[in-house]
């Protein structure tokens, strides 16, 4: 699934306009809502690729969550928490139209929670 980028694209999940504005609204939240929308990113990734027969096993599924996972790689803003890693690597090791989809579903996630801490905050 990884592919060769061009120099246009300079991460993985800029190459679709959704899933990049998605990923750089949920960096500029906070921990605590990137570990609970990582979660259920996770989450959305497995029933996804159960619909599509891609995992037939428990097995299937911890081998594909360790696909792409480097435990000494720490660059990347995803990279300080395990959850948030996790899920974005599943998410980047995902066919393009799943992630266009799931990309659609985390933007709402996104969205919901910047919301949701809005309104607590105006209730204060």
């Amino acid at each position: 699934m990884k592919e060769e980028y061009s120099n246009q694209h300079r991460r993985w999940y800029d190459k679709d306009p959704v899933l990049s504005q998605a990923v750089h609204t949920l960096e500029a939240t906070d921990d605590e809502t990137q570990i609970k929308i990582a979660l259920n990113l996770i989450k959305i990734i497995i029933e996804h690729n159960i619909e599509d027969e891609k995992f037939e096993a428990v097995e299937d599924i911890i081998n594909a969550v360790g696909l792409g996972l480097d435990d000494n790689r720490k660059g990347r803003w995803y990279d300080i928490d395990s959850t948030l890693r996790t899920a974005m690597n599943m998410l980047q090791n995902c066919p393009a139209t799943t992630q266009h989809i799931i990309a659609k579903e985390m933007a709402k996630m996104v969205v919901d929670a910047i919301k949701k801490e809005d309104d607590t905050d105006d209730e204060e």
